[in-house]
């Protein structure tokens, strides 16, 4: 079956995808153990996916797990035609917009104290060109939000573009414009002096994918 340690033992991205497959189908039929190291392969993933992607850190907990137990509840249907982080990704992508939509329904509450240290918490470390994960997340919002997933996804989660292009359900190329974009974007910001105050609001021309 392989290491249940993402990476270990000097496996490949694609033998390690490989794996977390064929414990996605065996906790279809029923085994537990394959449950738990499905689970505990793409939790990590997905907890960085929805902060990202919802830009609401004190949520990506809640929303992980919203994205397991939609997840576990349909495994019957999962036949392996994708990746099972694929698979996964796409059931988190829809929890992030079913959540917004939530509350954009619903008046919102006023400042959480402490979302910095619960960003801190939800973002990797030793990222090339970024010393703090909470600056990162600042950056990263400044993204629009076709960017800023395309970038998440490829850059910082490492699918490859057509994957990527699959989950968002768009054109390769697109992806991969948006990517760009967000690069120089980012660069920008970097090059700023201090880009968390002064980088300009976004246009609506600057929001186009």
């Amino acid at each position: 079956m392989g290491s249940d340690r993402n990476g270990s033992g000097g496996e490949t991205a694609a033998s390690v995808d490989e794996s977390i497959t064929a414990w996605a189908l065996a906790a279809r039929g029923g085994d537990p153990d394959a449950v738990d190291r499905f689970v505990r392969a793409l939790h990590r993933d997905v907890v960085r996916y929805v902060a990202y992607l919802s830009a609401d850190p004190q949520a990506a907990d809640d929303l992980a797990q919203d994205t397991f137990l939609r997840a576990l509840g349909s495994l019957h249907r999962f036949e392996g035609r994708c990746s099972a982080r694929t698979w996964l990704l796409a059931i988190a992508r829809r929890a992030v917009v079913d959540s917004l939509r939530y509350a954009a329904a619903r008046p919102r509450l006023s400042d959480v104290p402490d979302w910095r240290l619960a960003v801190e918490r939800a973002q990797p470390r030793g990222l090339p060109g970024f010393d703090d994960g909470v600056v990162l997340l600042d950056l990263l919002a400044a993204l629009p939000d076709e960017r800023r997933e395309a970038f998440v996804l490829t850059q910082l989660m490492g699918l490859p573009y057509a994957e990527a292009a699959a989950l968002s359900d768009c054109p390769v190329g697109t992806v991969r414009s948006r990517v760009a974009r967000a690069r120089a974007t980012l660069m920008d910001l970097l090059a700023d002096p201090d880009p968390l105050t002064t980088a300009p609001a976004p246009t609506p021309a600057a929001l186009a994918a």
